[in-house]
Order: structure tokens, then C-alpha cells, then sequence
């Protein structure tokens, strides 16, 4: 019997409810798909472990709780983290519906780097042709942000900006040396912001797209797990 260890699980950690059931119907999409093909089993999906879907609720306090009481189980001790769910976008020309992967995600706390950036960025473009992907920093906030605050945040060299990334991520490495990374779905923007009339199907558009990431991620865990050389 062999005595290795199986691969590390994925855990994927959004915020609110309706982000955690666009991924649900994202993973039994996957599963349809993978069960279509001779050789799967159920359950199996497409990553290299087993995958968590978590919802650690709204805010930086909830997804530091959330993500460090599963961590700290002895199930996904040794998990990948990836953040996801919808974001504000800073930079002028960002639309609903676009994708921000993070070079790095940040708070007051501290800055944690983003594994396999490039690798997301060149799956999400082929799974969602047409679609603009932004790459660059990935900041946190204890809040809602609006008007006046994305210029001053923009500033920082931040392109986008939501209130649980960066508090799961940091949370995760804290927990033990492991891959995170961060992928968000644009659901508001300078010139689109949510307080506008007009702007559900923008938030239409963003559900869609999140509905349609998870095959990325599960590319994205095989890759992160392989031997480094």
C-alpha cells in the first residue's frame, strides 16, 4: 500500500449567496461533462483533489473566521485557496462582466503574491473568448466603496477592489505554506457603478461569467500541484 499522500485539495472561497450558486452550477456543469466522458467517476470533476466550494459571508472579519476554522481541519490542511466572486472595478474603461486576476492581493495587514497568475489569465481567455481579463493588484476593503474613495484607491496601483480577498488569502498562508490566488468577476465600475439605474443586467452579465470560471480553476490546481524544477 502506498503510503504517499493524494493530491492537496482546492478550496474556493467566495462570500455571498449568490456568488456561491453561480459556482455551484458551474461544478455541475463541469461533472455533466466530465460523466459524458468514458473513465470518470462521479464527484471526480476536473481538478487534481478534492474540491471545496466555501461561502465564508460578506466582509474581511467573516472570511478570516470562515477560512481559517476549514484550514485548521485536518481535510483541507494542505489545500490551495482561491478566492473568487464579484469585485469593483477601479481603472477607467472597466465593464460588468469583466475579469480581474490578481497579481497580488492587499490590506492594511500586508501584501500576499498571487501563484500561477499567468496561467489563469491564459485559461480564462480561452474558456471565455472575448472577454477582457485585467491582471495587477487586488486590494481589500471593510466596505463598500463608492465615488470619490476608487480614484483615491486607483492611486494605489490597485485596479479592483472587494472586502474578502485579501483577508482569505492572507489567512490561508498564515495557516501553512500553500498556492492562493485570487480571480474576480467586475460587477461595478467608475463609469457602471450598482447605484445606477440600468445597471442589473451589468450584474446579469457578471453571473454569467462567474457561473462559467470554475473549469479554469481546476486547471489552475492541477498545474500549481505538478513538481516544481
Amino acid at each position: 500500500m502506498s503510503t504517499q499522500p493524494g493530491p492537496a485539495p482546492l478550496l474556493i472561497a467566495c462570500a455571498l449567496g449568490i456568488e456561491h450558486l453561480a459556482l455551484r452550477m458551474s461544478d455541475r456543469r463541469a461533472r455533466h461533462r466530465d460523466l459524458a466522458r468514458p473513465g470518470t467517476e462521479p464527484g471526480a470533476g476536473e481538478a487534481g483533489g478534492p474540491v471545496t466550494v466555501l461561502r465564508t459571508g460578506m466582509g474581511p472579519r467573516a472570511a478570516e473566521r470562515s477560512v481559517t476554522r476549514i484550514l485548521a481541519g485536518p481535510a483541507l490542511a494542505r489545500a490551495a485557496v482561491l478566492a473568487t466572486g464579484f469585485c469593483a472595478g477601479l481603472a477607467p474603461g472597466m465593464h460588468p462582466g469583466d475579469l480581474v486576476v490578481a497579481e497580488e492581493t492587499r490590506d492594511p495587514r500586508g501584501r500576499v503574491p498571487c501563484v500561477g497568475t499567468e496561467l489563469l489569465v491564459k485559461e480564462l481567455t480561452r474558456v471565455l473568448p472575448g472577454r477582457t481579463v485585467h491582471t495587477g493588484p487586488l486590494t481589500g476593503s471593510d466596505h463598500v466603496v463608492r465615488g470619490p474613495e476608487r480614484s483615491d484607491l486607483r492611486a494605489t496601483g490597485a485596479i479592483a477592489v472587494d472586502m474578502e480577498s485579501a483577508a482569505t488569502l492572507l489567512s490561508a498562508v498564515r495557516a501553512g505554506a500553500r498556492p492562493v490566488a485570487a480571480v474576480r468577476v467586475v460587477v461595478d465600475a467608475p463609469e457602471h457603478e450598482l447605484v445606477r439605474i440600468g445597471t442589473v443586467s451589468g450584474g446579469i452579465s457578471a453571473f454569467r461569467v462567474l457561473r462559467s470560471v470554475l473549469p479554469t480553476f481546476f486547471e489552475w490546481h492541477r498545474n500549481v500541484l505538478l513538481p516544481r524544477r
